[in-house]
């Protein structure tokens, strides 16, 4: 059996990590003292931090400090004040007009204004952004600067979960100066990125380090308190845990090292853990096989690999009790979940039945699996679903991949498996639905409808959801919409993870928001 091949590997370890990681309490406010430097990981290493062109886990990380978007949102998912301190939307829920701080410069000392966030909305995200621009291109009919600090945005139609869209890698503000009649994807800015947030860029020496420096000209007065963020390039999952314990860096993020050393590193002395911040995302893991051709063309195929694999046991000791199981497409706190849907049975039995009845013949279609390269407990994922799909008659073998190459090859279609996590974003209209519709079926990125599934009947819904503001009317549809996408296996659901957030307790404000560790951390600062 399956588990016994893995599972003796594993399950020591796994028990040992299953403690539930909880919210430390909040202590009496301090007073904030400056300077000092935050040493932390960025794991893999982004290929770029261009934030509107690239929206991988690592880059937002990273660009989450140089760049910012009009709003932000606390733990509950409400929209608080960044860029724009103020909004109003029309009754008829067809426009809205920001007030934006005023006295705000880019990082090369040019004001940013209202042009910019026309410009960067209606043009360049439009162009360069696979999310964001599937809900740009249907709902926003057009943005206008009505005065330096007053931009207009206008929809086609109402759109309940707009304000929700200003989260900072959904729309982060770019300098027009810099891109407008430019080559978007060649401009040398890409390479030493400008944005308005509290740390500047100062170096990125590839293999080792990206460094940013404190912005001196932050437009929040008195911030940041931190001096300099140093992001370490660290490969190995063990070095970067022994990095941890040392000191040399102060904090690690969900991912950072393996599920298996958090329940140790977290009882160390002077270190502080919470599975806050991830409340915008709410990642859910999934299989992405491509539809395109055999074996995962055929629905009864895809339905037997989910009887094939255990998401118990991939929650419980893949990832070491920091995840459960997933049922659908929508994460358990994402708006209009459908409690009703249950993961797929593990039954091996039934997984065999249904390649009998597909009438497909695994031995003509070998397949490779794309390996995720986020850490070992992906490796782990992989050599599971190796297993699991060899015992009911596949063959099948795994493509190592860095971040680069997997982004590159996903976006291709160049794939016949491989994993993602998906960030949901507070709204399935956000998050989720750029996954299914067949409008997003797109080159360009790995987080589109990648597996190329198409069902005009789930376009529907979804469109249909999205533009309605009318709550129940939405839960009716996206109910609808889960059941399809469970019964055909438009994705393979896999687990809802949970990150936990390790840091030195001396490190203060770090997660404020519901965006956590991607937010600026301006205010964050140093005990001495």
């Amino acid at each position: 059996m399956i588990h016994g091949l893995l599972g003796k590997r594993f399950t020591r370890l796994a028990l040992a990590g299953l403690a539930s990681v909880t919210l430390t309490a909040v202590a009496p406010a301090q007073t904030p003292v400056k300077g000092g430097t935050l040493n932390g990981i960025v794991q893999p290493e982004p290929p770029t931090l261009m934030l509107g062109m690239n929206q991988q886990a690592p880059t937002i990380y990273v660009a989450g400090k140089i760049y910012q978007s009009l709003l932000t949102y606390t733990p509950d998912l409400k929209p608080q004040p960044e860029l724009a301190k103020s909004w109003v939307m029309s009754p008829d829920g067809l426009t809205y007009t920001f007030e934006l701080e005023p006295n705000v410069k880019w990082h090369d000392g040019k004001p940013f204004t209202a042009e910019d966030v026309a410009f960067t909305v209606d043009k360049f995200l439009r162009k360069t952004h696979p999310r964001a621009n599937v809900v740009l291109n249907r709902y926003v009919a057009s943005v206008t600067a009505l005065s330096p600090t007053k931009v207009e945005f206008k929809l086609k139609e109402p759109f309940g979960p707009f304000l929700s869209l200003f989260e900072v890698s959904t729309l982060p503000m770019v300098p027009k100066h810099l891109y407008d009649g430019t080559d978007y994807a060649t401009n040398p800015a890409n390479q030493t990125p400008i944005g308005t947030g509290p740390f500047k860029f100062k170096e990125w020496k590839r293999g080792s380090h990206i460094h940013l420096v404190k912005n001196a000209e932050y437009w929040k007065p008195g911030k940041p308190y931190i001096d300099e963020l140093y992001f370490r390039v660290i490969p190995d999952s063990a070095s970067r845990a022994l990095a941890f314990e040392k000191g040399d860096v102060q904090v690690l993020r969900g991912g950072d090292v393996d599920n298996v050393d958090v329940r140790r590193l977290r009882a160390i002395k002077g270190v502080t853990t919470t599975t806050a911040g991830w409340e915008m995302y709410s990642p859910l893991a999934f299989m992405m096989m491509n539809n395109r051709k055999a074996p995962f063309d055929n629905v009864k195929v895809r339905q037997a690999v989910m009887n094939a694999i255990d998401k118990n046991f991939i929650a419980t000791t893949v990832f070491f009790g920091l995840a459960k199981p997933a049922a659908g497409p929508f994460a358990s706190t994402t708006l209009f979940n459908d409690t009703n849907l249950k993961p797929y049975p593990y039954n091996v039995e039934k997984a065999k039945a249904l390649i009998k009845e597909s009438g497909v013949d695994l031995s003509k279609s070998p397949v490779k699996i794309l390996s995720f390269p986020y850490g070992a407990q992906w490796e782990r994922l992989a050599e599971y679903v190796k297993q699991g799909l060899e015992q009911i008659g596949f063959t099948v073998s795994i493509e190592p991949a860095d971040a680069g190459s997997w982004a590159k090859r996903v976006s291709d279609w160049d794939f016949d498996l491989s994993f993602n996590f998906t960030y949901q974003y507070g709204d399935p209209a956000l998050g989720v639905a750029r996954h299914y519709l067949s409008t997003n079926i797109v080159k360009g990125s790995p987080f589109a409808n990648n597996q190329g599934y198409a069902n005009p009947k789930a376009d529907e819904l979804l469109i249909k959801a999205a533009s309605s503001v009318d709550q129940n009317e939405r839960a009716k549809l996206y109910a609808e919409f889960q059941k399809i996408a469970f019964e055909e296996v438009a994705n393979g659901y896999l687990a809802e993870l949970q990150f936990a957030t390790l840091y030195r307790s001396n490190v203060k404000n770090l997660v404020k928001t519901g965006i956590g560790l991607n937010e600026t951390l301006d205010d964050a600062w140093i005990e001495k």
